[in-house]
């Protein structure tokens, strides 16, 4: 068994009186050593035993070695003298697999592996960390008092609002993610062409934030501002006859629903509309209403894409024709995405949001870099149920997967990140079980 050793001379006044027999672990061994060039020829004189100590790891295993009382000037007395207590060995060498060819050390100034070589080295230069406080949870909710599940988002449900939101609130707070985002599926007999049960006062999302407000203050509450959830052409704007998108008078129900939420008690409203122009119109309504609180994050650059597919299906809101790409972005710009976000900026929002988030990582990046405002990330459902997917065919780790994608989010630059994981992922983080 290994050893650890303190050793000294008793050529010292203060250990005279030592007694080996008290003292588990001490062993005496005789010693020859001269100590006249270090100690005063009085404590040579009172020297009365030439007994060395040395202290070894017990029988008991215990891994404390005991101390013997000595001052820091009889220990630095010791060592000056030679006795240099004794220490475990260096470790041996690694040996190389057989055959390894033996060749001299490449003459590099510089091995980046060097700061990668153990956990504790790697933890001590991450550069990006990922906490529950990053995430905020999109949550679907429907007025029926049970939860449905959502066939193509595996752990997701349509929540009633008065019975299992508050539940999964409440779950997703222990694990220290404390926004949600609300998403409603709306009675299609409340569902019209222009939308107007999206600023009832006692609609669903305002009833559901009064709820989650009364239940949990100081929660942060962000909703959708869009028509597609309430219109009966599926549209995030009012649609001419001819399948044109109505912007203005889009942008106009747009600011009464943002207001109503506003009264309700939300933290943060979001268009997700794309429409030209509804940021500055949200702010003006919101502020000459008195809720210059409330802040606005805009879907900046929210791109037409193939990855909505299984959200659509959670709140049953698919285009009744044709499709988004007038007014959502087109999957091929880049450079598009920098006037979305000045317009944006001038307009008063306070927040940019890029959606969606893992396929889009350069143009997070590039609103990092461009804008000093916090930028945010939507996980959307599709890159969610890939996960999902995938982990159960057992073609990946889930929870790896799941966790490397939120840090590659954050690593681009996201402040926040909208995600379907929030909660999973909020536990794998505080160390729960999945």
């Amino acid at each position: 068994m290994a050893s650890k050793v303190v050793s000294t001379s008793c050529y010292l006044p203060a250990i005279n009186s030592l007694d080996c027999n008290k003292f588990d672990g001490l062993k005496p061994t005789v010693v020859n050593v001269k100590l006249s060039g270090i100690l005063g020829p009085k404590a040579m004189a009172g020297c009365q035993s030439r007994w060395l100590f040395a202290v070894r790891a017990s029988d008991s295993r215990d891994p404390v070695t005991k101390k013997m009382g000595l001052s820091d000037a009889e220990c630095e007395a010791a060592v000056v003298a030679g006795n240099v207590p004794e220490a475990p060995p260096v470790p041996p060498k690694p040996a190389a697999p057989t055959g390894t060819p033996v060749v001299p050390a490449l003459p590099l100034s510089r091995r980046p592996r060097r700061n990668r070589k153990s956990p504790a080295m790697r933890a001590s230069f991450q550069e990006t960390n990922l906490s529950p406080a990053n995430f905020v949870y999109p949550l679907f909710i429907h007025e029926g008092e049970e939860d449905t599940p959502i066939g193509a988002m595996p752990g997701c449900y349509r929540l009633g609002w008065r019975h299992g939101l508050v539940e999964v609130v409440a779950k997703a707070r222990d694990v220290g993610v404390n926004s949600v985002v609300l998403f409603p599926k709306v009675p299609d007999a409340l569902k019209s062409p222009t939308g107007d049960e999206a600023y009832n006062d006692n609609g669903l999302v305002p009833r559901a934030i009064r709820l989650l407000k009364d239940k949990y203050p100081d929660l942060v509450i962000y909703t959708d501002v869009a028509l597609d959830p309430y219109s009966s052409d599926g549209h995030d704007g009012i649609v001419r006859e001819d399948g044109v998108i109505m912007n203005d008078e889009t942008v106009h129900q747009l600011c009464k629903q943002a207001v109503s939420q506003a009264r309700a008690g939300a933290d943060v409203v979001s268009p997700s509309d794309m429409m030209d122009g509804r940021i500055g119109a949200i702010r003006e309504a919101l502020d000459a209403e008195g809720f210059q609180h409330v802040s606005i994050m805009s879907y900046t650059a929210k791109y037409a894409s193939a990855f909505y597919g299984p959200f659509r299906e959670a709140l049953d809101s698919n285009p009744r024709f044709g499709d988004k790409k007038t007014y959502q972005m087109n999957p091929a710009n880049y450079r598009e995405a920098l006037v979305e976000a000045h317009e944006d900026e001038s307009e008063g929002a306070d927040i940019l949001l890029v959606k969606p988030g893992l396929p889009y990582l350069d143009i997070i990046r590039l609103l990092r870099d461009k804008s000093p405002l916090p930028i945010a990330a939507y996980q959307v459902s599709g890159e969610y149920s890939m996960i999902k997917a995938g982990g159960a065919l057992k073609m990946i780790d889930e929870e790896r997967v799941m966790m490397e994608s939120l840090m590659c989010l954050r690593r681009a630059g996201a402040d926040i990140i909208l995600t379907y994981f929030a909660l999973q992922a909020g536990r794998c983080l505080c160390g729960e079980k999945r």
